[in-house]
Formats: C-alpha cells, structure tokens, sequence
C-alpha cells in the first residue's frame, strides 16, 4: 500500500505538511540524521527541540496526535493505516486486513454503517460521545479521501476516521444527567405525595383522577386535584396549575391545596374561596401565579356552582352524549390580584359526567388551545364507562405518554342515574314550614312518618326526630321566613337541613344553668355524626346535620 499517493489526498494541514516533505531539505537536515556541530554545544545545555509540523512527514503528524486515526480502503474497509494512539488504545492492527475483522471496536460501537454511507456520499459525517470497548468515550469524525493510481485517475476510495476522547466531557454530562434525575425524582415524589392519597367518595357521586408527571426531559409541574365532601350532601371538586417547574412549584402547590381545604371546610360559595385564594397565592410567591377552578356539587340542586381563576372549562356530558363547555365567568389566574371573582353554574343532573383537567392535556405547541378542547369534547362525548375508565380514554385520546412534555391532571366525576332497589336507597321529603306555635310539631310528624317509611331503627327514628326539632325550634327563634325542612337519605347516611332567610350562622356555644336557649346546636351536635351551616345565594343560611347509616342499614 502506496501511504504517499494516500497523504496526497489528506485534507489542510496534513497534506500541506505531506507536500513540504518533498522539497529540499534544508542545510541543517541530513539524511543521516546528524546534526551540525556548530548546534551541538547548543542542544546539549537545551531541552530536545520539537520539530515543526513543515518538517514532518503526514505519517509522523498523524503518529504524534493524541487524538485515534485509522485510514481504511475500498468496500471491505481494509486497513491502510493506524496511528500510535490508536494501537495505544485498541493494541496493534494488522494492515490490508478488513476492518470488520481487524477492528472489532468500531463494529462495537456500530461505526461501519456510517463508514458505507460516507464512502457512497462522499461527504464526512460525526458521532458523538460514543463509548468504546475500552470504557472510554469518543466522538468520530469520518471523512471521505480517494485513492490515487498516480496518473490523475482513481482505484478506490477510503475513510478517515479520526476519534477524539470526550471521557471527561461525557462523563461530566452524565453526572448533570444524574444530578437532574435526582432532582426531577424529589419534585415528582413531592408532587405525588402533596396529591390525595386516596380521593374522598361522596354518596352521590363517583369519581375518578390521573396525574402524569412530564417525560424525563420536563422538570415537574404544580398541577393537582381535590375531592372534598363539605357535609350535608355536598361535595367541593378543585383542578389546579401552579405556573413553573419543579421543586419549588410543587412546594406552592402543596401550600395552595391545604389552604383550598381549609377555605372549603367555611363552607364558602366558589367564588369567595378563590378571593381567598387569591390573596394568599401573592403571599407565598408574588413571582408565581397558579390557575385554579373550584366547584361545588349539591344533589338537591342538580348542578356544579364553580367559579374559575384562569383555568381552563370544565366540561360536562348529559346522559344523552351532549358536552356542554363552561365558559363564563372566568377571572385571572391566583396571585394576580385586584379582580373581584364571580360565580357560575353548569347542569349535572343525574346521569352526567363532569371533567375538570389541567392544559398539559389539551395544549401542544403545533396547535390552538381552542383545537385541544375541542378534541377532548369529541372524545369525552364518546367516552363510557366507570370515572376510571372514561378518564384513561381522556388520556388515550389526547396522546399522552410517559415522555410527555408536560404534567397532566385529569378529575372525572359522574352522577349516576339511580333505578330499581338502588333507588330506594337515595330518597328525598322536604316541608316548607310556616311560622307559628304549630310549625314545630307539624315537622317533628312529618319527619317521624318519613323515617317510618323508610324503615329507620327505632334507635335512629327517634334521634332523626329529636335533631329535626332542635333544628325547627332553632330556625324558628333565631330565622326569618321562608323556612324548610329537607331529608334526605343516602346508601351511607341520613341528612337533615332547615333552611330559612336570615344570615345569621349559629354556633355552639355552652348555656349557663339559668339560660333558656342555646342548648339546641349542642344537642345536635351530640347526637348527630356531624353539623354545619353555611350562607345560601340569594341570602339566608342552612343548617344541617348528619347521622351515619347502620350497616345493616346500608345494606
């Protein structure tokens, strides 16, 4: 193999140096090797000189680099030449064999494809930070050079390869790597355990969620979800987006959703929760806004009151297949301040399912917002099934994967349509009560006639009885007209409420042996599960009670 008519072909440097090496050498450079005597007083009190690259042959540049080099010819790649790094790195190299054989590395790290495509395109090509037998790193560089027959025609063509070590390099990159999967493994383990455990069931309702944290190149969000049942039948649903990643979001967001509970336990309308929220958001983290929509669930009313802090509509199916988009009112996001949040409502009545979700599910960046909603719509108008299985479709359908670039919170919940024995668990009575000395034991007979039909124990018809008056008397003393009496049972409890039009909220509080009222809300209070009031729209409050169901009563 003529390595001459080789170098002739080298690019830049390499071939200006091979052409040097054919000119006349200099008076100072003998064939022999020897040196002037006139130098060799110099050089014995100097260190040895290092030629210059002009005075070296390619061969001897190419030996001198620290960098791999291996030249390779024809369609078997056979070996023209390899330089001393290279045999430091993979031992000696027979010359003509084919590389295939001869090198066994570059067949390890997948490089002969790529030589094929460099020699048919004759244009160079790089890998980078490949890791080698060795268990060092290297990026090659492959360059297309052509053979000379020495009489301006061609015999074949070749490969350069040139492998630079990038050990440290690669091994500092994945150190980073590491370091952020750490780090994206503390906010994705943060996030999940700010996030219910389990979700609170409510009688009424069944529901269902999903989060999934971004791919691994995504730092975690604050996305989260809530379900939590207020008493008295009612249920508070919360989707949320804290805007950022990682850590530090997920921190907000954990703050944000224990003040969201707190605020739902007052028993607020929707839209005074999210002022609330609104003022705190500015106190964690001026710099940080979050989006948020908080709904409440009544079955008496057949309807979600919600109200929304610059988060996306929810959506509700009927029982038909109809999906219906909550537009208004929709304020800005938390933490903003200076906006007065209002209040709206959406139907769910029996049969419906409701979605609340966070903008990793309908937003990508190669399409509108409008266009993602819109596909969920599409989707949640044919999605059936249990709340699990109709979110898992939702997630299906908007093409969420585990290297999906952002987080994902979905919260589905369905009223379901009651018949046959299952209805006979889920009654209603209600009485509007007139003022006067009668409208007390008017309601003590009616609710002992319901309770009797619905087949209470004697032990809880006569507790049910003995709250219903306490409630009455309570209403009547303290209340204004219009005034009502509403039972209700589910599988799980028995519920009674009086409403009537004045605003006041009673407390329990401890009557002094010569008071003649305020023992009622204590009386209540100890003898039903649970109690509460709460301010109704338009004015007025309710006051209610629980009393949990025997089993044998469930059943």
């Amino acid at each position: 193999m003529n390595f001459t008519r080789w170098s002739a072909r080298l690019p830049g440097t390499q071939r200006r140096a091979a052409a040097r090496t054919e000119q006349t050498a200099s008076p100072d450079r003998r064939g022999d090797g020897s040196v002037p005597a006139a130098r060799v007083e110099q050089l014995t009190d100097e260190a040895p000189s290092v030629p210059a690259v002009d005075d070296l042959r390619v061969r001897e540049v190419l030996d001198r680099v620290p960098s791999l080099v291996a030249l390779v010819h024809g369609p078997e790649h056979r070996i023209a030449y390899v330089n001393d790094a290279y045999t430091s790195a993979f031992g000696i190299r027979p010359l003509g064999e084919r590389a295939r054989e001869a090198l066994p590395e570059l067949d390890a790290l997948g490089l002969f494809p790529l030589l094929d495509q460099v020699q048919r395109s004759g244009k160079p090509r790089t890998v980078k930070s490949r890791k080698a037998p060795d268990g060092r790193s290297y990026t090659f560089t492959c360059t297309p050079v052509a053979q000379g027959d020495g009489k301006g025609g061609s015999d074949g063509r070749g490969v350069l390869v040139f492998a630079t070590d990038v050990t440290d390099h690669a091994e500092a990159a994945e150190r980073l790597r590491a370091s952020e999967r750490r780090q994206r493994e503390t906010a994705v383990t943060l996030q999940r355990s700010l996030l219910p455990q389990e979700l609170e069931q409510p009688d009424d309702l069944r529901i269902a969620a999903t989060y999934h944290p971004g791919g691994t190149e995504a730092a975690v969000g604050g996305d989260w979800y809530d379900v939590i049942t207020l008493g008295g039948g009612r249920t508070a649903l919360v989707i949320g987006d804290v805007m950022g990643r990682g850590v530090r979001a997920a921190a907000v967001m954990g703050q944000l959703r224990t003040a969201v509970r707190a605020y739902a336990r007052l028993d607020l309308p929707p839209h005074e929760v999210l002022q609330l929220l609104d003022g705190l958001a500015a106190e964690i983290d001026a710099n940080q806004i979050a989006t948020c929509a908080y709904a409440i669930h009544d079955p008496n009313e057949g309807k979600l009151i919600y109200s929304s802090a610059g988060h996306l509509p929810i959506l509700v199916r009927d029982e038909n297949g109809t999906v219906l988009r909550a537009e208004e009112p929709t304020g800005p996001p938390l933490g903003t301040g200076g906006w007065m949040h209002a209040s709206g409502s959406i139907p769910l009545a029996p049969g419906s399912t409701a979605v609340l979700y966070t903008d990793g599910l309908v937003e990508r960046r190669d399409a509108d917002l409008d266009e993602g909603i819109a596909a969920l719509e599409r989707a949640l108008a044919g999605a059936t099934g249990t709340p699990q299985v109709v979110c898992d479709r939702l997630v299906r359908s908007a093409g969420v994967t585990p290297d999906h670039d952002d987080d994902v919170a979905v919260l589905v919940l369905q009223h379901p349509a009651r018949t046959g024995p299952d209805s006979e668990l889920f009654r209603n009575a209600a009485l509007e009560l007139l003022g006067g000395v009668e409208a007390a034991p008017r309601a003590r007979a009616f609710a002992s006639g319901v309770l009797t039909s619905w087949r209470f124990p004697a032990d809880l018809h006569d507790l049910g009885v003995l709250a219903t008056s306490e409630l009455v008397a309570n209403s009547l003393q303290h209340g204004t007209p219009p005034m009502r009496l509403r039972l209700r049972r589910t599988d799980r409890r028995l519920i009674i409420e009086v409403t009537d039009g004045d605003d006041h909220l009673p407390r329990r509080r401890r009557a002094e042996p010569g008071d003649e009222s305020g023992r009622g809300i204590a009386i209540v209070a100890t003898i039903a599960s649970n109690w509460g009031c709460r301010r109704t729209p338009g004015g007025g409050k309710a006051v209610w009670c629980e009393f949990a169901l025997p089993r044998t009563q469930v059943t």
